[in-house]
């Protein structure tokens, strides 16, 4: 995971008090009593299957590789690993190779792993995340130049896709589903370095694959990225880009997670702009994708204070967060299927 978007500018004096009035007003109407709101209409949502402990034990696989940082052993063989498995249970998986140039110069190796549902399908649903890891811990205070675990940044949203992927083999669809797993998102800019301005050092993969889509003039009615769902305590924000690009499927996927109970994860704070996988999904693919990102609003970074350290590790993952996002990302599907 990468940045925040921050915009700023000159402001003349009766703009800002303009921006003070708007924002009393807002406030004062968001504090009237939620009884005197319409209710929205229930979504009728087929009956779940998700497992926390499987979502879980996906992780903990990737993570057993070690830092699946590109053009190392450790990186290759988590590749393998995750193709294999996704064989199992999509009808046609590949690897998407190609050669992407890092920020410090470095040529990558790149590998996106794609996994499709009924193939045929023109009706489709986009599902991903970053299966690599950051090559360097720049948040932490020690160990700066040495790979971070990646658990949550990385390996959860990779572990929840992982058991969707078994859990709607086991389907019978009406839907095409395409799982792609972004490699090179993380191997962005540090902010102490020359090129930190540059947001498109992030996001490699999927800036690859949005030229160069699996199946040539590929499109599907919406994309969902999970990035960084696993954490104790997540909070998973109304983000900026997605509200921009895609505010109608954000809005149905958070109200359907306040019908399963998870309410609490999904908050509908707006947050600014993000630079994250879908954001070049939406600007070159031209595909609506929203982001499922914990952004939590107590720490510096906005990410946690595990983000780009050591201690993304296996000791903060949460089974009941990967549950909460497993079962919305499954009620997506079941009820697009319906349609």
């Amino acid at each position: 995971m990468k940045k925040m978007i921050r915009q700023a500018g000159p402001l003349s004096v009766s703009f800002i008090l303009l921006l003070i009035f708007l924002g009393a007003f807002i406030a004062c109407e968001s504090d009237k009593p939620t009884t005197n709101r319409k209710k929205s209409k229930k979504i009728e949502i087929p009956h779940l299957s998700f497992d926390e402990d499987s979502a879980y034990y996906f992780i903990e696989k990737q993570v057993s590789f070690g830092p699946r940082v590109p053009n190392t052993s450790e990186h290759n063989k988590c590749a393998d690993w995750l193709l294999s498995c996704l064989s199992r249970y999509a009808d046609k998986t590949l690897i998407q190779k190609g050669d992407v140039l890092a920020y410090d110069g470095k040529v990558l190796k790149m590998k996106n792993i794609i996994a499709s549902f009924n193939p045929e399908l023109k009706k489709r649903v986009l599902l991903c995340a970053h299966w690599d890891t950051r090559p360097i811990a720049d948040q932490d205070s020690e160990r700066k130049d040495e790979p971070i675990p990646g658990a949550n940044d990385g390996g959860s949203g990779v572990g929840v896709l992982l058991e969707v992927a078994r859990q709607i083999s086991r389907d019978s669809l009406k839907i095409g589903i395409d799982i792609v797993l972004f490699d090179t998102e993380d191997y962005g800019a540090p902010r102490n370095s020359p090129q930190a301005n540059k947001q498109d050092t992030w996001c490699l993969g999927s800036q690859y694959w949005s030229k160069r889509p699996h199946v040539p003039g590929y499109s599907a009615k919406y994309g969902i990225l999970l990035d960084m769902v696993g954490a104790k305590d997540a909070r998973f924000a109304m983000e900026g880009n997605s509200m921009m690009y895609a505010s109608s499927v954000m809005k149905r996927m958070w109200k359907l997670a306040d019908q399963l109970g998870h309410g609490s994860y999904f908050s509908y704070d707006k947050v600014s702009p993000i630079v994250d996988d879908h954001l070049y999904i939406n600007k070159i693919a031209n595909l609506p994708c929203i982001d499922v990102i914990h952004y939590a609003t107590y720490s510096n970074s906005g990410f946690g204070s595990f983000w780009h350290t050591h201690d993304d590790n296996m000791e903060i993952i949460d089974k009941g967060v990967l549950k909460a996002v497993g079962e919305t990302v499954m009620a997506m599907i079941k009820t697009e299927n319906l349609n």
